[in-house]
């Protein structure tokens, strides 16, 4: 990469001596201008073309980000080819198609890896994707359960590599100004906040063993995971719901944004305890496996407190949108979410509200909008050294994402739990037992 770069810096201003104010070397001025910025030109592989991948489509078109798009890596091959197809003409770059996200780490020209397959695949493909020297957008969850965050922060520091977790809030402006309104104290002392959502999912099929579909690698899909038979439906979403293998049910799957919100706001890390209650509410002769109404408390030192409403089958707005946080103070209260704030008095009356410039979905599957391309152009420029930090480092990003694992692990044990504070182990033995998970031989960290 290295000689790469210095190669063409070297040409470029080769080229720059001979052609001032014209082309250079019989190119076109077009061929010209890429050139001249290809000493600082990311080169981008995209893991997982699922429902995530068109969120990214425009940071990739971005002329201003100064990316080549060198791989598109599924383990689906018409998932892989309708990106291709996506993005033919419209991105710079000659992206090869791959099935394998070993092989395109193997490439040393690759400088950054988007990773937007199922949630057991994140942390090893970012853990991986730092020991070959890149830097990475982590899509929530940044893990699959709390030992693989403590990894990802262990090999951040030891590789150095920029890691960006995928939760675009913490990029919202309206956001960052409002939470930085709350830490100065503009509703007081901060005690509570209530973070929620509400979805209607409908029913799924009762997953039974099935041929392999086509075009599907589903070794590869398993990955890290232990191996089993197919089953029907379980590659395309439905992996979000059936068991813990693959997927970290909703509170891993959304919660991460709003409870991240919430830690943000009330300044705390580890909770002292966890209570959850939980249950599968919902088409109880379906395939879903898992709960799909949540109700979690934590509660911190300081006498703080989180709370987290979820509801995957209940699209009733309790708190009058489908998804959110509201902070309560001791003089007044904040409701947030992707679209801006509203900023109330202790009274309820509005005192002032700020609309989202930078549109992002709601509930829809996949999101995406102009928050995620501010997230993403973030991590970019914190590459380039433009930006001085990581809107959403790993580092904080693991522990927003240990809420979700706590309230998992509660529901799975069926038991309350206290937590260390200082490092966010359970103090529960039965409970501990969930602290990481089995892998298939040969895909277990490396620390």
């Amino acid at each position: 990469m290295t000689n790469r770069r210095n190669f063409i810096k070297k040409t470029t201003l080769g080229a720059a001596g001979v052609a001032i104010g014209g082309t250079a070397l019989g190119m076109s001025a077009k061929s010209y201008s890429r050139i001249i910025g290809a000493n600082d030109r990311l080169a981008v592989a995209v893991m997982g073309c699922g429902r995530r991948v068109g969120a990214y489509y425009n940071s990739l078109k971005n002329t201003d980000n100064n990316v080549d798009l060198a791989y598109i890596c599924d383990v689906m091959k018409k998932q892989r080819e309708k990106v291709a197809k996506d993005l033919a003409g419209k991105v710079s770059g000659k992206a090869k198609l791959e099935v394998d996200i070993r092989k395109v780490l193997d490439d040393s020209d690759v400088d950054v890896v988007f990773v937007a397959a199922p949630d057991h695949w994140h942390a090893p493909a970012a853990w991986m994707a730092m020991e070959a020297g890149k830097h990475v957008y982590l899509e929530k969850p940044c893990s699959h359960n709390p030992r693989e965050g403590e990894v990802l922060v262990t090999l951040q520091k030891k590789y150095g590599k920029h890691v960006q977790m995928g939760n675009q809030q913490r990029s919202s402006a309206e956001s960052i100004d409002i939470i930085s309104q709350i830490h100065n104290g503009v509703i007081g002392e901060v005690y509570k906040a209530v973070a929620f959502y509400s979805n209607t999912r409908g029913e799924v099929v009762v997953p039974k063993v099935a041929p392999v579909p086509e075009g599907l690698n589903w070794e590869l899909f398993q990955g890290p995971a232990p191996r089993k038979a197919y089953e029907h439906d379980t590659w395309d979403y439905n992996w979000h719901w059936y068991g813990w293998d693959y997927g970290t049910a909703e509170t891993g799957n959304n919660a991460t944004h709003e409870l991240d919100v919430a830690r943000w706001a009330l300044q705390v890390d580890y909770p002292e305890w966890v209570d959850v209650e939980a249950a599968k509410r919902h088409f109880k002769n379906d395939g879903w496996s898992m709960y799909d109404t949540m109700d979690a408390t934590f509660r911190f030192p300081g006498n703080k407190v989180i709370k987290w409403d979820g509801k995957s089958r209940n699209g009733y707005k309790t708190y009058g949108a489908d998804r959110g946080t509201i902070i309560y103070g001791s003089e007044g209260s904040v409701f947030v979410d992707r679209n801006g704030y509203q900023l109330f008095d202790r009274g309820g009356k509005l005192v002032s509200d700020s609309v989202a410039k930078a549109k992002e979905a709601g509930t829809a599957l996949g999101g995406g909008g102009a928050m995620t391309d501010i997230h993403v152009a973030n991590l970019f420029k914190v590459i380039r050294g433009t930006d001085a930090e990581l809107n959403s480092p790993i580092e904080m990003g693991a522990i927003s994402q240990m809420l979700t694992h706590y309230a998992n692990i509660s529901y799975r044990t069926n038991k309350s739990f206290g937590v260390n504070t200082k490092d966010g182990r359970i103090k529960d033995e039965e409970a501990m037992k969930l602290w990481g998970r089995e892998y298939e031989p040969g895909w277990e960290p490396k620390i």
